[in-house]
């Protein structure tokens, strides 16, 4: 039974030094006064208690304090608190001062805070950064298209960096004025001649307003002719009118061809009708016998006038073909040649 109590005796003063240790750092409180950033201890115990990661204060407190700066450690216990990357903070004003560049704390922590990398910040306003440009095509007036392509030079501006419009909107911008400068020129020839007009054109436009960043310059790495957009363009109207010159000529034949159909139905019903009356003429005749208005000899006379119709009929078109005309009958009547 002793050797029990014995046992959980030691455990319990183990675990007692161990949350001593861990609530009273006495190593980081030593670490300060080595430093000659006295911080109390019951500072180092509150960090404790809150939450917030004593030694990542400590670190970046003296780093500061080193380099001149006169941060506080409320100030990075807040910062630490509301999600921010104090080291990246302590590293951007350390660098700014070094730069000569005014940053205050509450600036720096609210870029920090916004989402954006501080450091990479004040390291683009101190070194410009490049930004190479997708192919820009443009139209000069003379539908010849040219491909361009450029390369934007930039510093940050830190006092529009919160808020401000990043990357893509500068892109967007100076391809646009890219597009407008190409097509002001009335032949690609010039553009190809003096490519510094569309750096001077698009620069002239303040495209970097609004934006998290300042341009510093524009320069045309590349210019490529294209496509001969205005042929083109005239090929397709070309085809087009062809197109529609060959659709309504189609419509005007379809038209004749419906005409002349509606013409031979015509043609058809006026035969049929001709067909009608000569299938009365019998009925006439036997009608006129019956009255008494016909003889024999007027029927016979009718036949004869009747018979040599035909054989004049016959012999006109025999005449017309080329052909030699029968002799004529005695008795008969002669017909010119």
């Amino acid at each position: 039974m002793t050797t029990f109590v014995l046992i959980i005796f030691t455990l319990a003063v183990l675990f007692a030094f161990v949350l001593f240790l861990y609530y009273f750092p006495l190593g980081l409180w030593i670490r300060t006064i080595a430093a000659g950033v006295p911080l109390s201890i019951g500072s180092l115990i509150r960090m404790r208690i809150i939450g917030v990661p004593a030694g990542l204060i400590v670190e970046n407190l003296v780093r500061a304090r080193k380099a001149g700066l006169n941060l506080t450690v409320d100030q990075l216990q807040s910062h630490v608190l509301a999600g921010g990357n104090i080291q990246k903070v302590t590293l951007a004003m350390i660098a700014a001062q070094r730069a000569q560049i005014p940053l205050e704390w509450q600036r720096a922590s609210a870029i920090d805070l916004a989402g954006r990398d501080v450091l990479e910040a004040l390291q683009t306003s101190v070194n410009p950064k490049v930004i190479e440009t997708p192919i820009f095509q443009g139209v000069a007036q003379n539908g010849i298209q040219l491909n361009v392509k450029a390369r934007i030079t930039v510093r940050s501006n830190l006092d529009r960096y919160v808020g401000g419009a990043g990357e893509p909107t500068i892109v967007a911008r100076v391809g646009e004025g890219v597009v407008s400068a190409v097509g002001a020129a009335v032949d690609h020839k010039e553009v190809l001649e003096y490519p510094d007009r569309i750096s001077k054109a698009v620069l002239s436009k303040g495209l970097d307003a609004g934006t998290a960043f300042e341009i510093v310059s524009i320069d045309i790495a590349d210019v490529d002719v294209g496509k001969n957009i205005g042929a083109d363009l005239q090929t397709s109207q070309a085809e087009a009118d062809r197109r529609i010159a060959q659709a309504k000529a189609a419509e005007r034949q379809y038209a004749a061809m419906a005409a002349e159909q509606e013409q031979k139905a015509e043609t058809q019903a006026m035969r049929a009708k001709v067909v009608e009356a000569e299938a009365q003429i019998p009925q006439a005749i036997a009608e006129a016998f019956r009255a008494g208005h016909l003889g024999v000899m007027d029927y016979y006379k009718l036949n004869n006038i009747k018979a040599d119709t035909e054989m004049r009929g016959s012999i006109g078109q025999s005449v017309g073909d080329g052909a030699t005309p029968p002799p004529a009958t005695p008795g008969a009547p002669q017909i010119p040649q």
